[in-house]
């Protein structure tokens, strides 16, 4: 259990164990372990009062009942660097060096800044006559002992998940002692971890100024750019890195990261066998590998990394929701059981539980064992909604806003305002809707770049809103009244600017951000010759395919019945205003016209965007393309209408659905309004 973010708001629990610490500092461990087994009948996971009553059993050489307590604790937080440090001393005790020397490093991988490990790992070093290590060891001691206490504790709190003490204590820091390295960097990492990144951008690049040679946060600071997608301001960083360390593992690893970023599949994919050589059995690598093989359409080779990063950790469930995200492999009986025995056992994470979980739901759609596989995919997203944190008030407030601010008239006192470039194709829609298939289609004109999901729109959406916005009363789109010719212009000329990473001189490119049906407004006035395309799908089939998916980041709103049919209707309401005060400004493709009519649907896309017909856009599945999107593998096989009606497999578990989206049922077909 975490320590709590407000100590003046301690839960009776909380208290409690605050009491006991006292105790373990007064070496009142029997009175302390006699209270500790009595609240732990009560909270028998809570890590805080096994990490005590293991440390009292310690102290009163009860070590087997200290290390039975750890192992327990293991079982329930295997990543708290506390237990492996006591752990450490319990093996200390019994005189037992080796095992004491890797529990020790045990704590510190997870967390460096526990003095007290490294100083024992420094005397058993020396007791067992490694006097290489024992220097080492020494010098992670000093290193502490120059730092501030406030820092060491709150790297302490960061590295074992106790991010609102971690950050408190370090603001204040800052606040009473002004610019410190490691403080600011500090800040920066509980800035990712909660998702912060331009405040982490922002510090980190402070760190830099002060500090040009520190590599770890320059490290960071690479990272952080790849996290807000600017991949080529991250490249040169990594660059800097590896001229220092060319044979540093994280530093090669963030290297192929960053080439997959701009598109450079073959020398992530050069990197990654490069690391596997070194680490064979690495997870991790193997994924990475897998997703990389993937996008470029080597299936077999991304099947067998996948496997290998399954058989380097049994319960990966990233690793076997990938096979199943591929869409066409199947699972042998033998996979499903491991997939099954992983999912239900009790220490396994939530995140490979869900993973797990939507994984089996394919595995067993396949077989056509449709009751079994609707119990996994509901469970799946019961686990994944639980995490999200998911509001659709801020998605209706923001559509709400949107049709009050665009108003035809808005929009037309406007007109001839932001660049006039006519290079970018927008495709919107809901994700699951046939938008990859739009792309590819696109993409395999000769005149027609094909890109990605690209950023940029929701980046400058996010500086315009600013990130401590209240929800009830954003302020986006509301100050796009304020906003003069110049800005829509110079905001047109940022996206494009942005965008030239992902580009190589073609005319016309594609941004497939679906959820860009938000900014139309936007769009329209800083790029008032951008194409825009709505790609529709029936809403039970589309909702459907949303809810058996598991996306890789973003669409929480994918994650229940009641999110996923409200956002759908919301969309259907935003998309129906944009017909009225932008009239023919959108081309809407319905899903099911170009599965049923690809020549007739090719040859309607192709005029609007101004493209003589090319017979490789009827062809589009041989186009050889990195494709990022869950849909790679459809896109590369011919028109197909099997997974129009799959939702029809499952109708007896979805009266909620259609109950839930009303008439959307029958709108969605609506035509556009003149």
């Amino acid at each position: 259990m975490p320590a709590t973010e407000n100590p003046g708001s301690a839960s009776p629990l909380e208290a409690q164990v605050a009491r006991l610490r006292q105790l373990h500092a007064g070496g009142r461990h029997s009175e302390l372990l006699r209270d500790a087994e009595v609240l732990l009948q009560q909270s028998p996971e809570n890590r805080d009062l096994l990490l005590l009553a293991a440390s009292a059993n310690r102290h009163l050489l009860r070590i087997r009942d200290a290390l039975a307590g750890l192992d327990r604790l293991e079982r329930l937080q295997p990543r708290f660097s506390l237990q492996h440090q006591e752990r450490g001393l319990c093996y200390v005790a019994l005189k037992d060096s080796p095992n004491a020397i890797h529990s020790l490093l045990r704590a510190v991988n997870i967390n460096p800044a526990l003095p007290m490990s490294w100083r024992m790992l420094e005397g058993l070093y020396r007791i067992t006559e490694q006097a290489q290590n024992a220097e080492m060891a020494a010098a992670h001691v000093a290193t502490l002992k120059s730092l501030p206490g406030e820092v060491v504790t709150a790297t302490s709190l960061f590295s074992d998940g106790d991010i609102g003490p971690a950050e408190q204590i370090t603001r204040n820091f800052l606040l009473r002692n002004g610019d410190h390295v490691e403080a600011m960097r500090l800040l920066a990492r509980i800035g990712i971890v909660r998702d912060v990144l331009d405040d982490a951008e922002l510090l980190l690049e402070g760190v830099l100024k002060l500090a040009p040679d520190y590599r770890g946060a320059r490290y960071d600071y690479a990272d952080v750019l790849v996290k807000r997608h600017k991949y080529r301001e991250a490249s040169e960083h990594v660059g800097r890195l590896l001229e220092a360390d060319p044979a540093n593992p994280d530093y090669r690893a963030l290297a192929a990261t960053t080439a997959v970023g701009l598109g450079d599949h073959e020398t992530a994919i050069a990197l990654y066998h490069e690391l596997l050589a070194e680490m064979p059995a690495s997870p991790d690598v193997n994924l990475w590998l897998g997703h990389a093989l993937k996008t470029i359409g080597r299936v077999d080779e991304a099947i067998a990394a996948y496997r290998a990063a399954a058989a380097a950790r049994g319960d990966f469930g990233d690793a076997w929701w990938s096979l199943a995200n591929l869409k066409t492999y199947r699972f042998r009986d033998e996979e499903i059981a491991q997939m099954q025995a992983a999912e239900a056992n009790p220490v396994t994470a939530v995140a490979d539980r869900y993973h797990l979980a939507f994984a089996l739901g394919k595995a067993l759609e396949d077989r056509g064992q449709f009751d079994r596989s609707w119990d996994y995919y509901r469970h799946g997203n019961a686990l994944k909604h639980a995490e999200g944190g998911y509001r659709p008030q801020t998605v209706e407030i923001n559509t709400r806003r949107q049709i009050e601010v665009c108003t035809r008239t808005f929009l037309a006192e406007r007109s001839g305002w932001g660049n006039p470039e006519t290079g970018p194709i927008f495709i919107v829609g809901l994700p699951r809707s046939g938008s990859t298939l739009l792309e590819q289609i696109l993409a395999s004109h000769s005149k027609v770049e094909g890109t990605q999901e690209l950023p940029d729109v929701p980046r400058l959406v996010f500086e315009l809103q600013g990130r401590d916005a209240e929800p009830e009363n954003p302020r986006y789109p509301g100050l796009l009244a304020g906003l003069r010719p110049e800005d829509f212009h110079r905001m047109g000329g940022e996206y494009l600017a942005g965008t030239m990473a992902y580009r190589t001189g073609k005319p016309l490119f594609i941004d497939k951000m679906p959820n860009n049906f938000r900014h139309l407004g936007l769009i329209h006035l800083m790029l008032p010759n951008a194409r825009i395309i709505d790609a529709r799908r029936e809403p039970l089939s589309c909702c459907f395919s949303n809810l058996k998916q598991l996306f890789a980041q973003g669409q929480k709103f994918t994650y229940s019945i009641e999110d996923i049919a409200r956002y759908y209707r919301t969309y259907l309401e935003l998309m129906q205003h944009w017909d009225r005060v932008l009239p023919g400004r959108v081309l809407r493709v319905h899903h099911e016209d170009v599965v049923s009519d690809l020549e007739g649907s090719v040859r309607r896309l192709l005029d609007y965007c101004g493209l003589e017909f090319e017979p490789a856009c009827i062809e589009f599945h041989r186009t050889n393309r990195s494709v990022r999107t869950p849909s790679s593998e459809q896109v590369r096989r011919p028109i197909f209408r099997d997974g129009l009606d799959q939702w029809k497999n499952f109708e007896p578990w979805l009266e909620p659905l259609k109950s839930a989206l009303g008439d959307a049922l029958e709108l969605y077909r609506a035509a556009p309004r003149a």
